[in-house]
């Protein structure tokens, strides 16, 4: 798939921008504070329905306007796909793909997939489990609408089990059904978490170790309730909660369950969640990156947009030069503060 035009108005600080993208790479150029990283996350938004720096819409909002419209046009398999945003100050936010309104979000995942890498993006490897978590997350989302049912269903019961605890009136009896559907509903998302992280690290390995040179190994595990198919998995996790009983009554919320769970990310046997410098982390976060743009091109039939947002600046020119090649084989739009970063490579540059 390739975005092919972007077009924003009274969005953020651009008051109108009509913007033709090529299928390889393409570059937003200029200076700090122009709203380069305002029109990809206009990008961004088209494919998984909200912002990647807020969780409120109307921030998205031109100053004194009313309404902010995003329109991104994809050729995918030979058709164009439409997908048209209005973010009102007063009603609820608006989608249609190919002019046809949708009534769930869900309706717009692998419309125009995405992936992105941002200067947040190294949370997947230095900050909370909640980082990797929402990584994982968002990429079978796109792929896969059971998932995403199975994630909404699974979050709806954990907030009722942690209600029935808060209200005083929890005990085996009242908890007994809200495990049973939390671990039904939880063993789908840990079996697909961990069947992703699994075919993840094969690929990450690989683009880690190009972009290390071959210096450094990377590896990857799902850090969760054992087992592999769903009937092991639902009893490992009914098993937890029985024994996080006495914990979540005293407490009252819910101690385990995918809710809680994790990667572990280790460079050469060493966890770099804790020990890695920045520099390790920032490649090992790129590198899972590129490999989950490859997991989404192979489950979608269709590649994703890659938005890449100041990589560039904590780069060294060997390392920038071998991401640049990385991006080989997809479309992707980088943010930069110069043309220099893309000295002999073909790159479709946009002044901002």
């Amino acid at each position: 798939m390739n975005v092919t035009r972007l077009q924003v108005r009274d969005y953020r600080n651009a008051a109108a921008r009509d913007i033709e993208l090529v299928a390889g790479r393409n570059a937003f150029v200029g200076a700090n504070a122009r709203g380069k990283t305002n029109l990809l996350e206009a990008v961004y938004i088209a494919g998984v329905g909200k912002s990647f720096r807020t969780p409120r819409d109307r921030e998205m909002i031109k100053s004194d306007c009313a309404r902010a419209y995003v329109c991104v046009i994809a050729q995918k398999d030979g058709a164009t796909e439409t997908v048209k945003i209005v973010i009102d100050r007063i009603t609820n936010k608006r989608v249609a793909i190919n002019d046809v309104p949708i009534s769930r979000m869900s309706e717009l995942m692998g419309v125009c997939p995405v992936v992105l890498f941002c200067p947040d993006g190294l949370k997947i490897v230095k900050d909370a489990p909640a980082d990797r978590r929402r990584f994982m997350d968002i990429a079978l989302c796109q792929v896969s609408r059971a998932y995403f049912s199975a994630l909404s269903q699974y979050d709806k019961i954990l907030q009722n089990r942690n209600r029935l605890l808060k209200s005083g009136g929890a005990n085996d009896n009242t908890l007994a059904p809200w495990d049973e559907l939390l671990a039904d509903m939880g063993a789908k998302i840990v079996k697909s978490r961990r069947g992703y992280v699994k075919r993840l690290e094969t690929l990450a390995a690989d683009k880690h170790a190009f972009l290390t040179g071959g210096k450094e190994r990377l590896g990857l595990e799902y850090e969760g309730a054992d087992g592999e198919g769903v009937d092991d998995i639902k009893r490992a996790l009914l098993g937890k909660l029985a024994a996080d009983r006495e914990s979540d009554l005293r407490l009252k919320y819910t101690h385990s369950g995918p809710h809680k769970d994790d990667i572990k990310i280790a460079v050469d046997g060493v966890d770099v969640r804790a020990y890695g410098s920045q520099g390790q982390q920032r490649t090992v976060a790129l590198a899972m990156k590129l490999a989950e743009t490859a997991l989404l091109t192979d489950a979608l039939g269709t590649s994703p947009v890659l938005l890449l947002d100041d990589v560039f600046s904590e780069l060294d020119g060997s390392r920038r030069e071998r991401l640049l090649a990385a991006l080989d084989g997809f479309q992707s739009i980088v943010t930069a503060t110069d043309r220099d970063s893309f000295d002999g490579f073909d790159v479709n540059i946009i002044d901002i």
